[in-house]
């Protein structure tokens, strides 16, 4: 454990709630990086186990790796779990692909499935783990993929489910969690931060693009919560760089040089969403007011 990450989080849980392997790596994981080092038990919940995604690695774009993508990606995510130093749980639904405009869900998609299922192992999954933090994506999903998008809904069903003894019963004992917040990976703030550097070092920024497409249509919701975890980016490459699949090594998205986004960027963003328990924004800390053995419980 380094100088930076000494402070004990002992007691503490956060349970972080992704539609697919590799979401945990690409949205937040220098946080879970971070707390489990300082002590925290930190729990990934997949609902989907990716089965319908694409091979987005040139180098791997082959028959048998296609034939062989739903043990491939499991795999992957075994190997990101080992790198962040988390626990991990599949939640067993199907993977909905991203249908193109016109085209139907698949029949038996993650998607498709009615709330109460959808959201039944995940409140068991709260009921054992115990969290006092979620983190999972906002009501777009962080982007309008049919799974993110259910994956938010299911998550604030959840959270607000697993603490009523009524809901859900067979499902294991009350807990309620104290705070939900939404990942806020990849803001227009951001994507200008890493241009200003780039371009200020020589270097071309292929950022410029996605800030030229931008739409200012889009909500985008007030970072209230930063998350100072710049030692723990080369862990997550580590780990985004495990699901081979869906990661160009050399495409454009991996253009900025670590050491360029750690000074430009140094956090991860968060939106608090909900919250059981009093704090003070902004916040620098995801268990920022959290009583580790006062969890609100609701119901006998």
């Amino acid at each position: 454990m380094t100088e930076a990450s000494s402070r004990s989080r002992a007691g503490l849980r956060l349970m972080a709630v992704h539609a697919h392997p590799d979401d945990e790596s690409s949205k937040g994981a220098a946080t879970l990086a971070k707390y489990a080092a300082e002590g925290a038990e930190v729990l990934v919940c997949t609902m989907t186990g990716g089965e319908r995604g694409d091979v987005l690695n040139p180098a791997m774009d082959r028959p048998e790796v296609w034939a062989d993508l739903p043990r491939l990606r499991r795999a992957e995510m075994e190997r990101a779990r080992e790198i962040l130093g988390i626990e991990h749980r599949f939640l067993g639904f199907m993977d909905s692909g991203l249908p193109k405009n016109g085209e139907p869900v698949p029949d038996g998609s993650f998607a498709l499935e009615d709330l109460e299922t959808a959201s039944m192992p995940l409140v068991r999954a709260i009921r054992e783990f115990r969290p006092h933090v979620v983190v999972t994506y906002d009501e777009n999903g962080g982007y309008p993929h049919p799974d993110h998008i259910k994956t938010h809904q299911v998550a604030m069903e959840a959270f607000d489910a697993a603490g009523d003894a009524k809901l859900y019963p067979g499902t294991g004992e009350a807990w309620q969690p104290q705070k939900l917040y939404y990942v806020c990976a990849f803001s227009k703030a951001y994507f200008q931060a890493l241009y200003d550097a780039m371009t200020a070092a020589g270097l071309y920024s292929p950022h410029g693009e996605v800030l030229g497409g931008w739409d200012d249509s889009m909500r985008s919701w007030e970072i209230t919560s930063r998350v100072s975890c710049a030692e723990w980016f080369p862990t997550r490459l580590r780990a985004l760089l495990a699901h081979e699949t869906q990661v160009n090594p050399d495409g454009p998205e991996r253009s900025c040089p670590l050491e360029i986004e750690q000074r430009a960027w140094p956090t991860e963003d968060y939106h608090l969403a909900r919250s059981l328990v009093e704090t003070t924004l902004p916040e620098d800390d995801l268990f920022a007011a959290v009583a580790v053995s006062n969890t609100v419980r609701v119901g006998p």
